[in-house]
């Protein structure tokens, strides 16, 4: 693989993050880019400051959406730090995604190093707040100028940064979930454990129409019986029984989570009995009239955990600890936090740590 290049941008003066900075409104100075040609393969890596992308009409992404991406986080830590959470996961995770599209996969090592070379560089961009973070997309598209329907033979790769405020700006507040049978997201053996935007355009509607009634997303069920539950569109589910705390398997039409992964991993640590299988709808509605369900909440790199005050499946409205946060969901959301912000041992190795001084060019 080539060297990278440094193209660097001076920077006018400090950088200054807004006090709340949102999600996905500002961005760092810098991009990384890299081409893909059946000739050259991968080549071309270049960190370069953020512009434009100049694209063909034609462009095969634009019509035909082959395109896989990813996200993830960088934190600043208490004693001044920067480190970035499980990226080898979510790397590993890009390549699965992009081999169902086919798109040529990435060599992981040089990823991994691209990837701290750029927020090293951009690292003053890392806030130091408490929940806030730098978030990371990686992401990987066709761009060969063809209006015929076959794979791209050219493609970009771009990792793009954007610092982002607290999930929950006021505070862990639980939300309130539709369970939806008038839409499917995915079914198995297609794109559902793709995080690819085809994924993300099939949820528009539902999510949309779930908004207006008051929800603040949606759960989906499976696309063939429309009985075993799912995620949720930004999110994975757990399903706290009296107990189990139970997660929906991976039978290829949801995404693997990366937070998920994480919860299962501190959960076992714990002593808790975990497990992945089928959960029907039913059986949900069933223990919460029966008394056996504790609580529901999600995760997932934007939220980390997302505690469930509420699930409506048709006329039957479930609450769970009156509305509010579960104490179960509030001790993950703590511990997840005081891993990326190093003020828990880091037992299982998920941070990688990054030089202080970045890279000089």
């Amino acid at each position: 693989m080539e060297q990278i290049k440094y193209i660097i941008k001076e920077r006018s003066g400090k950088v200054v993050i807004p006090d709340n900075p949102g999600f996905g409104l500002l961005f760092t100075d810098h991009i990384f880019e890299m081409d893909y040609s059946p000739s050259q393969g991968w080549h071309n890596p270049t960190i370069k400051p953020l512009e434009n992308l100049s694209f063909h009409p034609a462009s095969m992404v634009l019509h035909y959406g082959q395109a896989v991406f990813e996200g993830l986080k960088a934190f600043r830590t208490d004693d001044n730090q920067a480190v970035i959470f499980r990226p080898q996961k979510h790397i590993e995770r890009l390549n699965r995604s992009a081999r169902r599209v086919c798109i040529p996969e990435l060599d992981k090592d040089f990823v991994m190093e691209a990837l701290k070379e750029l927020v090293s560089i951009e690292q003053d961009w890392i806030p130091a707040k408490r929940g806030e973070a730098l978030y990371i997309r990686p992401f990987l598209i066709g761009v060969d100028s063809v209006l015929g329907v076959r794979p791209s033979v050219k493609y970009k790769f771009i990792i793009l940064l954007s610092p982002v405020g607290a999930y929950y700006p006021e505070g862990f507040k639980p939300v309130k979930i539709l369970v939806t049978d008038e839409y499917v997201r995915a079914v198995r053996k297609g794109l559902g454990d793709c995080k690819t935007p085809a994924n993300y355009a099939a949820s528009l509607l539902a999510a949309e129409e779930a908004r207006k009634k008051g929800f603040t997303q949606v759960l989906w069920l499976d696309g063939i019986e429309q009985k075993y539950i799912e995620e949720v569109g930004t999110m994975n589910i757990f399903i706290h029984f009296k107990d189990e705390i139970a997660t929906p398997k991976l039978t290829g039409s949801i995404l693997a989570g990366v937070t998920r992964d994480s919860v299962i991993h501190i959960l076992k640590d714990w002593g808790k009995n975990v497990t992945e299988r089928l959960i029907s709808i039913h059986e949900v509605v069933d223990a919460y009239k029966n008394g056996n369900l504790v609580g529901v909440f999600g995760t997932g790199t934007a939220a980390i955990i997302s505690s469930v005050g509420s699930l409506t499946y048709k006329d039957t409205n479930m609450v769970f600890n009156n509305g509010k946060v579960g104490e179960l969901d509030k001790k993950l959301f703590d511990t997840l936090t005081s891993i990326h912000y190093g003020q828990i041992e880091d037992k299982f190795n998920w941070l990688t740590h990054l030089s202080n001084k970045g890279v000089e060019v």
